[in-house]
């Protein structure tokens, strides 16, 4: 019945992250450093949404702030030099899997006043049309179209001229069967979750010889929430994408008309590492790591020394994201950059390179992912298109960096 799902399902979150499942591993391969990856519910959660971080190597955390600032650090928006935004951002996924995938994703934020500011997002991932099949007789029951989608609500603060903070709020659905289930077998249904992100940003001015320039360096812990199962069965629960992303950037004015950004961001999944499992006196019992199947904080600080080969393999856990932007005339950029992360935690590296014109209120940004791999990658010719548009200018102008 799932035969043709799983597959298509299976291929999706083997590309989309380093989240592919191994519920047992080979003894051998593990305890020497093989594949072992982590294992979470709803990786969707963790696509760069838009162009403008996706031409840089997916940073986002202490990039200057912009409309797309709420998957990436909510507490950005205070030092927005608009009243509000809405931001818009399509990216066809997987086209060399399935033609019919793509992740939507649409933001906004409106500044209460000069400190506050309250902001939201949905984000939608369509994996396609696929069919139902029985087992038995082969025949088509029904088809579906498996959907994803989280709705979220922030509230930033700026704390003095330089600090922020920010609390966001987050509902998550995962539809993968339809709720249809065959006779004899468990049903299925939707999974649903609720989670929150904690973050703060920090940014201020800097002198370097004799060229303006701006620091910033950006904090933010999100999906950190409940568990997430497709069934009834408590014991088949996993753990969402609680994610910890640390970045810092630096900007520089060449001169009124030119300025160049840098900026690196590292990242780490805040989720238990599968163990090792042994089979000890007739019985599967862990051999190497810790018992996943733990509560949701005990999970986080787990996450920081339970993999199986110590601490070599929790710093493969950590990918690294880095990411440069030019502006002419503070209404033309180009932007490049590069993703890595370790072959044992998903083999992710890529290069992104991408464009963004700026227009009175109007933002248009592209980007273009070139995967180290070569062309016959699943994530070959990946493309994102974003569109903004910012209104009501408060005191000051902002740069855009």
């Amino acid at each position: 019945m799932f035969r043709r799902f799983f597959s298509i399902f299976g291929l999706i979150s083997l590309v989309l992250l380093s989240n592919v499942s191994k519920g047992q591993f080979d003894e051998d391969m593990s305890l020497t450093g093989g594949l072992n990856a982590l294992k979470v519910a709803v990786p969707f959660l963790t696509i760069a949404p838009d162009s403008r971080a996706g031409a840089m190597g997916d940073v986002g955390v202490a990039t200057q702030p912009d409309g797309y600032s709420q998957h990436w650090n909510p507490a950005k928006y205070p030092f927005m030099d608009k009243k509000w935004g809405v931001a818009f951002s399509y990216t066809p996924w997987l086209r060399k899997l399935i033609p019919d995938i793509n992740l939507s994703y649409l933001s906004g934020y409106y500044k209460i006043d000069e400190n506050q500011t309250i902001s939201g997002s949905l984000l939608y991932f369509s994996m396609g049309e696929i069919s139902f099949t029985n087992t038995e007789s082969s025949e088509t029951v029904m088809f579906f179209n498996p959907n994803e989608f989280s709705l979220d609500f922030g509230y930033s603060r700026k704390f003095s001229d330089y600090i922020s903070g920010a609390l966001a709020f987050r509902y998550i659905r995962s539809d993968l069967t339809g709720g249809y289930s065959q006779q004899g077998q468990s049903a299925s249904k939707a999974g649903t979750a609720f989670a929150a992100d904690i973050a703060m940003y920090y940014q201020r001015p800097v002198r370097l010889s004799d060229k303006n320039g701006e620091m910033a360096f950006g904090l933010n812990i999100s999906n950190i929430g409940s568990k997430l199962s497709y069934t009834d069965d408590d014991e088949n629960k996993n753990f969402i994408p609680i994610n910890m992303r640390l970045g810092g950037r630096l900007t520089i004015d060449i001169d009124q008309y030119n300025s160049f950004s840098v900026t690196l961001d590292a990242n780490k999944l805040l989720v238990p590492t599968p163990p090792v499992y042994g089979t000890v006196g007739g019985q599967n019992v862990i051999i190497a790591g810790k018992d996943p199947n733990v509560p949701i904080v005990q999970g986080m600080l787990q996450s920081f020394n339970d993999a199986p080969n110590g601490m070599k393999e929790e710093f493969q856990e950590i990918s690294y994201s880095g990411g440069i932007e030019y502006w002419y005339a503070k209404q033309f950029a180009i932007r490049g950059g590069y993703f890595y992360e370790h072959e044992n935690k998903g083999n992710r590296k890529y290069f992104t390179l991408g464009a963004g014109l700026k227009y009175n209120i109007f933002n248009f940004d592209f980007a273009y992912l070139i995967p180290t791999g070569g062309f016959n990658s699943p994530m070959a010719n990946t493309v994102r298109f974003s569109l903004s548009f910012d209104f009501t200018p408060t005191r000051g102008r902002g740069k855009k960096g």
